[in-house]
């Protein structure tokens, strides 16, 4: 059967991969991240998951004010780079798993989660840049890709404990699917960072500190924050740390941290990434 093997928890800030596009990841300001990084590329060398479940939240690329759905399955066989206002990132287009996908689609809708179902969706810097941040820019991305779109862009947005559940469910069905493969799940987004208003560049590291801790620490304590909790501590987009706990979900209680780093600045925005390994 599948099995999801590890879960990954990553800023997607757009800069990172801007650092990446043009060359400039050893420059003074960026070396530091990307040395942070590398652990995380080597490590993710060596275990070469088949499939990864990317959770995101698009930015205004596939979705717009017009049509808001809480949660998007994509489930074609090719996703490619949107263009943001300054042309696609010239990164390789995602190879889907349809087959995989349309289970999940069908198992989640049955455990009465209202999954929005995509057969064309272009996918953003959301996506592209945790990829980048694993796996760098090579020629095809070395696993097929499913990404999960959330709403944290327009109120409401899911809860932390909605997020959660969803990943379990998303455990469970990888579990029911009968092929052999080793997935990896992406929570994306965040850390603290607000981008208008008078707080705009607000960056709360204890806050970002804990919440790393607390993914293996108290799980279950993280899903208990309210909305207004994120914005207050950690910026108005701060929100989107509620997608990490899609992915958390979707591992064992006995999870294991197997790294972690954290590096301010970053743009506008504390950088964090977390890998953890399923207790399986």
């Amino acid at each position: 059967m599948a099995k999801i093997v590890t879960g990954i928890g990553t800023s997607h800030v757009p800069a990172i991969g801007a650092a990446i596009d043009n060359g400039k990841t050893q420059d003074p300001y960026w070396k530091p991240l990307f040395d942070g990084y590398q652990w995380a590329r080597d490590w993710i060398q060596e275990h070469k998951p088949d499939v990864a479940i990317v959770v995101y939240n698009d930015h205004a690329s596939a979705f717009g004010l017009n049509l808001i759905p809480t949660f998007t399955l994509g489930v074609a066989d090719r996703f490619e780079p949107a263009d943001e206002g300054y042309g696609p990132r010239q990164v390789p287009a995602a190879e889907g798993d349809p087959e995989l996908a349309w289970h999940l689609a069908e198992s989640l809708i049955l455990d009465e989660f209202d999954m929005t179902i995509a057969n064309e969706m272009d996918i953003d810097h959301g996506c592209t840049v945790p990829l980048s941040i694993m796996f760098d820019q090579p020629s095809e991305w070395p696993c097929k890709i499913i990404p999960l779109c959330v709403n944290v862009i327009q109120y409401p947005p899911p809860t932390g404990k909605r997020c959660f559940d969803l990943g379990r469910a998303i455990r469970k069905a990888v579990e029911a699917y009968d092929k052999d493969l080793k997935v990896a799940i992406f929570g994306t987004g965040g850390m603290s960072h607000q981008l208008q208003g008078e707080r705009a560049g607000l960056v709360n590291e204890d806050f970002d500190k804990a919440f790393l801790r607390d993914l293996t620490a108290d799980p279950v304590g993280l899903t208990k924050k309210p909305h207004v909790e994120y914005m207050r501590e950690a910026g108005s987009e701060g929100i989107e740390l509620v997608m990490w706990l899609i992915m958390r979900g979707a591992l064992g209680e006995q999870a294991k941290e197997t790294y972690s780093f954290y590096h301010v600045p970053a743009s506008n925005t504390g950088a964090g990434l977390i890998i953890l390994e399923d207790d399986n």
